[in-house]
């Protein structure tokens, strides 16, 4: 028999509906177990609510796996596996590449799992997932039959969890690069890069962005390895710039160039952002991509993020030409698409010019977003066409 976690008399709609968070002031009493133990969590009156791991050091006390009254082992994570692939399966008509579990999202808090073809890149973010890895490896293992797991589990929310980095291979093994494909282009996971290797989030606007790139030349700033600038010179972009402030990224992008044939057509810049376009000319460059990594982490720093996006956007909107392409992104999940677009507007505003919506963009299927649980929102992008006032 699990152990008791009991809510307090009035239950918050948010648990209610589907959100997989209790924190601590909303739990009555708990019996005293380890972290990361799995509990089953139940209303006021005893009602049985769901079975989640419980961790004594958290704010969020317990994240709820399940609304059942099932054994938490090797076969319950394989059939959510299973669940998610046939949700996700699809995708894979343009690839090799999946996000399997995105963590919240797929019913299974703290965990995340990248497919990138034969190989699968794994992170346990929080105790009680990471208590239950041997379960999910065997599960993995069992569903998908991968040739290697890398783990690289890493970041702020570990030490929150009381937890250390991890990186290595937890399953048979394969290359520091593992190639996969995406809309006919071959990419490489970095498992020495940042997060999983490769942000698989951005796959459909890189593909929609590509179709606008024809003829034309693009600078990429935050490139990374380059998924926005490969999609667009396999649809015709002339050349693109890559910038970045990490030597490491730009030497995958260049070895993904080389692959690809397109390493004529590219230069790589190593550089901070911010600098590069307050100090480069962008003459020349009629599509400007600016993705940026998340600005902010917490409420406190909101303000401040804003800021940055406002910064970012305004050096490329004064110095564009009119006509000329921006396309814009955030990853930042307390920054709202309204605040973000709000943003975008004071920059226009202040560059006296226009900008023209050719097309929005979110997450793809693979990153799904769940009604219940806001937090699952969290990628923007934008393509603006932008204009001189006198043109519009």
């Amino acid at each position: 028999m699990s152990a008791r976690v009991v809510l307090k008399r009035s239950i918050k709609r948010r648990i209610a509906f589907g959100h997989p968070w209790i924190y601590d002031n909303e739990i009555e009493k708990a019996d005293s177990v380890e972290g990361g133990c799995i509990v089953d969590v139940l209303t006021n009156s005893g009602q049985f609510l769901g079975r989640g791991y419980y961790n004594p050091d958290s704010s969020i006390r317990v994240r709820l796996l399940t609304r059942r009254n099932c054994s938490i082992d090797t076969d319950f994570f394989a059939q959510k596996l299973k669940r998610s692939l046939a949700m996700k399966s699809s995708l894979l008509r343009y690839g090799n590449a999946l996000r399997v579990t995105f963590g919240e999202a797929d019913g299974l808090p703290g965990l995340i799992v990248d497919k990138f073809s034969d190989w699968l890149v794994v992170q346990f973010n929080t105790l009680g997932i990471g208590v239950l890895k041997n379960e999910i490896i065997e599960a993995l293992i069992a569903t998908l039959k991968p040739k290697g797991i890398f783990e690289k589990s890493e970041g702020i929310s570990l030490t929150k969890e009381g937890l250390e980095s991890k990186e290595g291979w937890l399953f048979g093994n394969g290359p520091e690069l593992l190639p996969f494909s995406l809309n006919g282009v071959t990419f490489f996971a970095d498992t020495k890069g940042q997060k999983t290797g490769f942000f698989l989030d951005q796959r459909d606007n890189a593909e929609k962005l590509s179709k606008y790139a024809n003829g034309r030349n693009v600078l990429d700033v935050f490139s990374y390895t380059g998924n926005f600038s490969f999609h667009c010179l396999s649809q015709g972009a002339s050349r693109a710039t890559l910038v970045d402030s990490s030597e490491r990224a730009l030497s995958v992008a260049r070895e993904t160039a080389e692959i690809n044939g397109f390493i004529s057509r590219c230069e790589f810049v190593r550089a901070n952002a911010f600098d590069y376009l307050r100090e480069e000319s962008l003459a020349g460059h009629s599509l400007v991509i600016v993705d940026p990594p998340a600005m902010a982490k917490s409420p406190s720093s909101k303000k401040s993020a804003l800021r940055g996006y406002k910064e970012l956007n305004l050096r490329v909107i004064k110095k564009a030409v009119s006509g000329s392409l921006l396309a814009s992104s955030s990853c930042t999940q307390i920054i709202s698409e309204d605040d973000w677009m709000r943003t975008i507007n004071d920059a226009f505003h202040d560059s006296k010019k226009v900008g023209i919506v050719s097309f929005r963009g979110g997450q793809p299927l693979d990153h799904p977003e769940v009604s219940s649980i806001f937090e699952t929102r969290y990628l923007k992008f934008c393509l603006f066409r932008v204009f001189e006032l006198c043109d519009f």
